[in-house]
């Protein structure tokens, strides 16, 4: 306290322009400290195109870029005129799907804590299942029934969770599914009226339920948004058919 004092008091008295500097300095300092840590790490921001046809490997090498890494709580990433926001979700969130046991031989939130979910086996009520590889991943299409989900979870007060870990947005473009390795960006396309769309799988499903035990036939489960994007909400189910993409960074 003596040293600051000192310095207050000197001979040479400051000016009243460094004193509103220093007064500036000592409000805004705190305020810019306070918003680094909040953020937490850099918000990374990068574009991409689709590649028509196929390009090995190309996929796979962006990953750290359209994922989410260690240290980071959020990213935003642009396909076409498509915005993609990604944020981490506090693990005390449930999942989206909380029928979803082990993910790697552990807890699934412990899994998700320790990244390790991308292509790990996982179960669901007592079911085993075993994700494609991401050589297999690269190849795959298939044509099937979708049918969507996330309008339950805007009922109810807490977020929720997708299976790796991110915050699930039900009017974001994303995907839930059983095998594809965790993210993944396919197509898929109505086959009713030919709309198209880029979705981000971040999450696991469809499960057959209770009630209906044939639901988990169903290929894909999409977000309400990108259901409502491609025209089936009012319906509930569509056929469509499902591949995987290659993106480069535009």
């Amino acid at each position: 306290m003596k040293r600051d004092a000192t310095i207050i008091t000197s001979d040479r008295s400051p000016s009243k322009s460094r004193i509103k500097r220093l007064a500036t300095y000592v409000f805004v300092l705190p305020l810019l400290l306070a918003a680094l840590d909040l953020t937490g790490c850099s918000v990374i921001k990068t574009t991409y195109k689709v590649i028509k046809g196929t390009v090995k490997g190309t996929i796979w090498v962006l990953k750290g870029t359209y994922q989410l890494t260690k240290g980071t709580t959020k990213l935003v990433y642009y396909i076409g005129k498509y915005t993609f926001e990604v944020i981490r979700a506090p693990l005390s969130y449930p999942f989206t799907h909380e029928e979803l046991e082990t993910i790697d031989g552990l807890p699934a939130k412990e899994a998700v804590r320790q990244d390790r979910v991308k292509n790990s086996p996982y179960t669901v009520k007592g079911r085993h299942y075993v994700p494609m590889s991401l050589a297999e991943a690269e190849r795959y299409e298939e044509t099937g029934v979708a049918s969507w989900y996330g309008e339950e979870t805007r009922r109810k007060a807490d977020g929720h969770m997708t299976a790796n870990g991110e915050l699930f947005k039900p009017r974001a473009f994303t995907a839930a599914h059983k095998y594809l390795p965790l993210p993944t960006h396919v197509l898929v396309t109505n086959l009713s009226n030919g709309r198209s769309l880029v979705v981000r799988v971040n999450d696991r499903g469809p499960f057959p339920s209770e009630h209906n035990p044939h639901s988990g036939k169903r290929i894909i489960d999409l977000s309400w948004g990108a259901a409502k994007k491609l025209g089936f909400v009012s319906q509930g189910l569509a056929r469509v058919r499902v591949e995987a993409i290659q993106l480069r960074a535009a």
